[in-house]
């Protein structure tokens, strides 16, 4: 999307929803300018919160992050999650640099992708007490909240909310067992929804269920003809068709 089609789509969201549920845009960019434009205009449409993704493709050092993140903070007063995933953006925001980022008082918390558990245990022991711990990994989301993380912004949960619902529910309630169980018919989903780049694949599986056009915009393709085998018994694991 190009900016004004971003910013739309924000806008669109929160008339939508109604102050039904909270609104999170999504306002990262490797231009620390342009990330706060966007951030103030995810604010001016009414937007809960603001994510933004480390900026990718330009590798800053640490400083550099935490001084683009806290232009964005001191420009822009809405609550900011972070969002690191270094699979994507070539940078790694490391735990040092969460925890000073987690002393700014409207960056609440961190949307982590990088699947690793004893990341969370490293950010808990030095971010500010209240700071909050998202999951980015759907296949390690039960046992990141089971650690003490509060939830987990999900890709499996475009294609089935309530299951993820319903799992993240028992993990954040500690019970575990029950958890994992629930989590245990999104396993095929949390893997192959990534079997070409996101989001690719969970575009697809929308198609599938007939809730979007098959379309989707270059520089990504619709999902390859050998890939949807993968995804459709996926979605027959988790329940997500008509006749499963």
């Amino acid at each position: 999307m190009d900016c004004d089609e971003h910013c739309a789509l924000i806008r669109y969201a929160v008339e939508y929803v109604k102050g039904r549920i909270p609104i999170m845009g999504g306002t990262g960019a490797n231009s620390t300018r342009e990330a706060i434009e966007l951030t103030t205009c995810a604010k001016d449409a009414g937007a809960d919160a603001a994510l933004l993704v480390t900026p990718y493709y330009n590798k800053p050092t640490q400083e550099g992050l935490y001084l683009h993140y806290k232009a964005v903070a001191e420009a822009v007063d809405i609550p900011i999650v972070l969002y690191n995933v270094p699979g994507r953006t070539a940078v790694d925001m490391l735990p040092e640099t969460v925890a000073r980022l987690s002393q700014l008082p409207n960056i609440i918390g961190i949307k982590d992708a990088t699947g690793n558990l004893a990341r969370l245990t490293a950010m808990q022991a030095i971010c500010a007490p209240d700071f909050e711990f998202y999951t980015g990994d759907d296949a390690t989301a039960i046992e990141f909240i089971l650690l003490g993380g509060h939830g987990g912004i999900s890709v499996t949960a475009n294609v089935a909310p309530k299951a993820v619902s319903l799992a993240y529910q028992a993990a954040l309630a500690g019970k575990a067992e029950q958890a994992r169980a629930l989590d245990l018919p999104l396993q095929a989903l949390h893997r192959d929804l990534f079997v070409e780049a996101n989001p690719i694949p969970v575009k697809w599986a929308l198609h599938r269920m007939g809730y979007i056009d098959l379309g989707i915009r270059l520089p990504l393709t619709v999902l390859s003809d050998s890939k949807r085998p993968l995804i459709e018994a996926a979605l027959q694991q988790a329940h997500c068709l008509a006749n499963s």
